[in-house]
């Protein structure tokens, strides 16, 4: 049977996995004709896609400029702030902007964050009815980091719903959706109504500024170069977007996998100073990255394919996290592995500027869940996964606590 990537289809967006492992084991370097771009799936060769200076991240000045008519005018806001975003900027502007932001989120600035992280863990919790079902996507692990991030940008809880709303409107175009035809306009509007929120929050701070993450960005300097107005607008919506996405997603994929292993998480209840080393597990084993995205800008091989100027490469995380060349038992859940060198938080200049917060959102979220709801088992709905190429992670999951 020939081998076709497709991630319309319900149970690969349900299970890639088994499909993963297939393509490691026969065709590496894929061809998908419904994507019309590569699929690569070993850890060697994504690793090698991440750190490749053949490769750009800046995958949507191409998409922009092949575009025509009402979908170019739509992507035309869109680009103003998204190809702002450092996670899409080549050297030299990737190495500018990293390096002003790394004056603003330090270690230190980010571990200082973990009673704040602990007290809002409890707040959730404690308004939660653990006698009936819930879901816990929409009552946990969407409400979390988004409190998380708009506590450090200083910006109203009771704001997070219409936010959320843009944000997973900007997702749709963003994590490349398959089965959603107005995605390109929600999208512009979800984009449009988040920069002038932050443009608005932005003109207040440089009036009164404080602290908060946003004031620090606004004073941000390194030679003499600073954050233009678009660029901190840019910024803060990507600190919302992928600062909640990616850790809801985190926990969400955590929480499904204690269910499906109960041994494991009774484990980490009997053993809670494991917590650090079960969290990277989490991430290995079903993390909340499936891929990453390049254009090729120089003609090369890869696993013994030709690689044309122009060609999309998604290179799937989430298959390199389970390849049995860098992992044993790499289909087993394993809380104690180690080492554990997974890829989800990327390789090279563009490793993840957010790692260190989603890893301590983690530790303190899924720590307090595991010991205080040991009998933690699944409801009677079926989860259902967000329809997403470059995310992995849960729209719902019904589940019962106690």
């Amino acid at each position: 049977m020939e081998l076709v990537y497709d991630p319309t289809r319900p149970d690969i967006r349900r299970d890639p996995f088994p499909l993963y492992q297939q393509l490691q084991e026969n065709d590496p370097v894929h061809w998908s004709e419904p994507l019309q771009s590569w699929i690569v799936t070993r850890y060697a060769d994504v690793r090698k896609v991440a750190m490749s200076k053949e490769l750009s991240p800046d995958r949507l000045t191409p998409f922009y400029e092949a575009s025509r008519g009402e979908r170019r005018e739509l992507l035309t806001e869109i680009m103003r702030y998204l190809n702002r975003w450092l996670v899409f900027r080549d050297p030299p502007e990737h190495t500018r902007l990293r390096r002003l932001l790394n004056t603003v989120f330090t270690p230190s600035a980010i571990a200082s964050l973990r009673p704040t992280i602990t007290g809002t863990v409890e707040h959730i919790l404690a308004d939660i009815d653990d006698s009936q079902p819930i879901d816990f996507i929409s009552k946990f692990a969407m409400l979390l980091p988004g409190y998380v991030i708009m506590d450090m940008l200083d910006i109203p809880r009771e704001d997070f719903p219409k936010i959320k709303v843009w944000s997973d409107d900007m997702r749709l175009f963003i994590g490349s959706a398959r089965d959603v035809p107005d995605k390109y306009q929600r999208a512009h509007d979800g984009c449009v109504n988040m920069a002038e929120y932050f443009r608005g929050v932005i003109r207040e701070r440089r009036a009164n500024p404080g602290e908060d993450f946003v004031s620090r960005m606004t004073k941000a300097r390194d030679e003499g170069n600073m954050l233009t107005e678009d660029e901190l607008i840019a910024t803060c919506m990507l600190l919302l977007f992928a600062g909640h996405e990616t850790t809801t997603n985190l926990l969400g994929n955590a929480v499904k996998a204690m269910i499906d292993f109960p041994e494991q998480r009774e484990r980490l209840r009997e053993n809670p100073d494991m917590i650090e080393t079960a969290v990277e597990e989490f991430l290995r084993y079903d993390g909340p990255s499936n891929s990453i995205a390049r254009v090729v800008a120089v003609d090369h091989e890869l696993g013994g394919k030709q690689l044309r100027k122009g060609e999309r490469v998604f290179a799937m995380i989430n298959a390199a996290n389970r390849d049995p060349q860098q992992f044993e038992r790499p289909q087993d859940l394993d809380l104690s592995r180690s080492p554990n060198r997974h890829l989800t938080f990327g390789q090279g200049p563009h490793f993840c500027l957010g790692a260190p917060l989603a890893r301590l959102e983690g530790n303190v979220a899924l720590a307090i869940i595991a010991e205080r709801f040991p009998n933690l088992r699944a409801a009677d709905k079926e989860p259902d996964w967000v329809d997403a190429l470059i995310m992995r992670g849960l729209m719902r999951l019904p589940v019962r606590l106690t």
